[in-house]
Order: structure tokens, then sequence, then C-alpha cells
């Protein structure tokens, strides 16, 4: 068997819509207020799309800049991969929607659906194809639009959520550099926990599943939390493991953005500094697939990440899933 190559993300890009929903605007939506939104989760604000904007419209703006950063063009792509819960359509898939308008005509594409953990499952999988060598480029997306599925009228779970879109381009690096490690799970039986209950072939749509409200995000948030803190740290520690590094050794930690206190008791549980933590859920809220990316794409811009760093992600979501993957950063490419 030949050696594996060593595989990286090369580039990044992001685009989150214009339009601010503040904690501000959703106290006159629901009985709700800043104060309690702040306290419990972190969130200040958020970006909703428009009425005539779909995943693949964000997705497209995240992709280009991730391109011309890397100096790649479309159809030097192998494979397109989007991680996203709120796809335009059931099929085709927002990855073929997306490479159409690309141009991208070399390449394959198909959607991942694992929640908030979809970029990390869409990059664990693109890299594979780099690695054996039958790819050499391969674009990953992970966009949302949850408020095209955020029910308004539940105080709980309306005022969590975001819309945006973060894009990399993995590729071949240096022997050394790029993944370490990656370390994926599900657990099926907590699924109930939070889902999207009607649309698929057990609840079809139909006027009695709109009627009572069955389109929308079902969350039993108790649950969620208790399941996101003990994962967020059990999945860090196995992908650090793997890896043979330790904990002293990280230099940024990228969390899924779901809940600042999620994310402050991993960042007690590892003893690391606030300036090793990339948050921005302030801003954005919890974005699903798109959250790491963004984050991610942020912390590159503002020059958080230097040559042969170790950098984590980490994440959890509906399915229920999670995942973890460790980099040693190198902005050298092959």
């Amino acid at each position: 068997m030949s050696r594996m190559r060593a595989v990286g993300i090369l580039s990044t890009g992001s685009c989150v819509p214009e339009r601010v929903l503040t904690n501000a605007d959703l106290e006159k939506m629901v009985d709700t207020s800043d104060e309690w939104i702040v306290t419990r989760t972190g969130i200040r604000e958020r970006r909703i799309c428009s009425a005539d904007e779909a995943s693949s419209d964000l997705a497209y703006q995240a992709a280009v800049k991730a391109l011309e950063k890397a100096n790649v063009t479309a159809d030097e792509l192998d494979l397109i991969i989007v991680a996203t819960i709120t796809p335009d359509t059931l099929f085709p898939s927002t990855a073929c929607l997306l490479q159409e308008r690309l141009g991208a005509k070399r390449a394959a594409a198909m959607d991942v659906s694992a929640a908030c953990t979809g970029f990390l499952y869409g990059i664990a999988t693109a890299s594979q194809f780099i690695a054996t060598g039958l790819y050499r480029y391969v674009l990953v997306v992970g966009v949302e639009t949850l408020s095209k599925i955020t029910d308004y009228k539940d105080r709980n779970t309306c005022v969590l959520f975001g819309d945006g879109a973060g894009a990399a381009l993995l590729g071949p690096v240096p022997s050394g550099f790029g993944f370490q490690a990656f370390d994926l799970g599900a657990d099926g039986s907590g699924g109930p926990l939070l889902q999207l209950p009607a649309g698929g072939s057990r609840i079809p749509a139909s006027h009695e599943s709109v009627e009572n409200r069955l389109h929308y995000i079902a969350m039993a948030g108790r649950e969620v939390f208790k399941f996101a803190v003990r994962v967020m740290s059990s999945a860090t520690e196995a992908v650090l493991a793997k890896a043979g590094v330790s904990k002293e050794e990280i230099d940024l930690l990228v969390p899924h953005q779901a809940n600042l206190r999620i994310i402050e008791a991993a960042i007690k549980r590892f003893g690391l500094s606030e300036d090793k933590v990339v948050v921005n859920l302030d801003r954005y809220g919890n974005m699903s697939s798109a959250s790491i990316p963004v984050a991610l794409d942020e912390a590159l811009a503002a020059g958080r990440i230097n040559e042969g760093d170790t950098v984590v992600l980490v994440g959890f979501g509906g399915g229920l899933t999670w995942g973890a993957s460790l980099l040693k950063w190198t902005f050298q490419r092959l």
C-alpha cells in the first residue's frame, strides 16, 4: 500500500447575511429579555437571511472566497461536500446546486447531514479522498439557513439560531502537517432530543403537520445541554489521545458555537486561557454546521493561527452526533 498523503486546510471563506436580529428585536416577538438570553446562552445577536436567500446562496459566497484565497479555480475541484440540515431542496443536493453555480464541471458533489457536527464529518470524509491520492482538491462547506426552520413563537429555541456559511478548501500539504487525527461519533438513541419532526417520510407534509408546527426545530434543551458539555470534553480528549498531543500543546481551540456556558466548561476542563479559544456566538448565535468554519475563517483573518500551531476543532449536534479534529497548521501546500 502506498504511503498516505498529508492533508490540510489550504484556505477558508465565510459569508453571513446582512440582516441582524438582536435580542432587543426578539423581546418584541416573544416573552424574553436580553438579560435572560445573554445569561443563559451568551448570544447578543444573530444573522438572518432574507426571504429570497437560500443555503446555496450563502454557500456560493463562502466558496468563492475560499477558492480565491487559495488561487484555485472551480474547474480544479475534484469533489464538493456541503454539510447542511437546511438544503435548498431535499434533492438535488445543495452541493450539486453549488457545483453548477461555481462552474466546477469536474467535481463530484454530495451533501452530508450531521447537524452541527456536519462540517467535521465533511472534512473527515474529504481528507480520506486526498490522503489516498484519489483527489487533490476538495471543497467543504458548512451552511445553514436555520431561520427557515426556527419557530419564532418558541421562546426557548428562537433565541439560539442564526444563518451563515463557512468554506474550507482541503488539499495536500507537506508531511508532518495538516490533519493528525479525527474522532467522530453518534448516538441515535438521542435522536428525538433535537430534531425537525416533519417533512420526511415518517411525517410527510400535510395540513395537520403544518398546523401542529412540526416543520420547526424541536429540542429538549436541558438534555442536549448535558450531552454537549460531556461530549465536548470527551471528543477533545479522544482526538488529543489519537494524535499523541497533550492539552497543554493546544494553541487554538475552535469549538461549535452553541452556548457560552458549554464553551466555558471546556475551557475550564482543559485549563485553556481565553485567548486560545475562538468565541463568536455573541454575534452569530448557533449556525449549526456553519459555526466552526466561520469561526475558523475569522480566527485566520485575525492572525490568531501561526505556522506549526496545534489547532483543535470540536463540535456536537443533532443525531446525536459529535466530532473533533486536530491539525498541525501550515500555510504551505504541495
